[in-house]
């Protein structure tokens, strides 16, 4: 049962034509903290990944290779990614995000937490993805995106056809790949997406058991935000890559 209708979408919502140059507006709001600077300038080149010329390695991105390989697509202020590869530490991670202040937030996280196993990219995330290895993911995560709410703006969100095979393309089979939102109409929108896709599946749920969070979840700071302005639902969504 789908828990928003997705009859009203457009061909030009999920056709060709879906596909555009960049997911996010300006990269900055405010200037570094002095900390947050001094970590720009003497640990990001460290964790920073750049793009060579052809397909990317994961043996020449991280220094050890682990199990399992997971992919955050705008992580914001970071918690998420931080809890998850402190708690994971077995386990390798990206974070794409190209905000100065998250950026700045993510470096902070990782100083503090001595962590080795997560790497930054700073750009459009799609254009990392379609440089990494084929099957390489165990899961991928996209958690409360920028909606982009006026219908011209659409074309800027990150779920589209051309995205989500990109994505496809990476995941292992099984592997999981987890949406959040608070916006009913970019939940109509991921869903009208994702179940047009031949690549992955929402398996059966029971009615409503979209809007509980995963076992493991503990809210960022956009959805306690996104609380006190009276926006108390959300919906946590868990595609299979088939």
């Amino acid at each position: 049962m789908s828990p928003v209708s997705t009859s009203h979408l457009r061909k030009a919502d999920y056709g060709p034509e879906a596909e555009r140059k960049a997911f996010f507006g300006r990269r900055s709001a405010h200037k570094l903290h002095p900390t947050q600077q001094r970590l720009a300038d003497e640990l990001l080149p460290k964790v920073k990944l750049q793009l060579p010329d052809g397909p990317l390695s994961l043996e020449n991105a991280f220094e050890q290779q682990r199990q399992k390989n997971f992919i955050e697509i705008g992580y914001g202020g970071g918690e998420h990614l931080a809890r998850q590869a402190q708690n994971n530490r077995d386990a390798n991670y990206i974070g794409c995000e190209p905000f100065i202040g998250g950026i700045g937030k993510m470096l902070a996280a990782i100083d503090d937490a001595e962590l080795k196993n997560v790497k930054l990219y700073t750009d459009d995330a799609l254009h990392l993805i379609k440089a990494l290895p084929e099957a390489s993911f165990d899961g991928a995560y996209l958690l409360y995106p920028d909606p982009w709410p006026k219908k011209r703006h659409h074309k800027r969100r990150f779920i589209n056809p051309v995205t989500l095979s990109a994505l496809a393309r990476i995941l292992k089979p099984g592997a999981e790949f987890r949406v959040a939102t608070d916006i009913e109409d970019y939940a109509t929108w991921v869903l009208g997406h994702v179940m047009r896709h031949d690549q992955f599946v929402w398996p059966a749920q029971n009615a409503g058991s979209w809007h509980n969070p995963w076992s493991d979840w503990q809210p960022t700071r956009y959805e306690q935000k996104a609380r006190k302005e009276g926006r108390h639902v959300s919906f946590y969504f868990s595609f299979v890559r088939i």
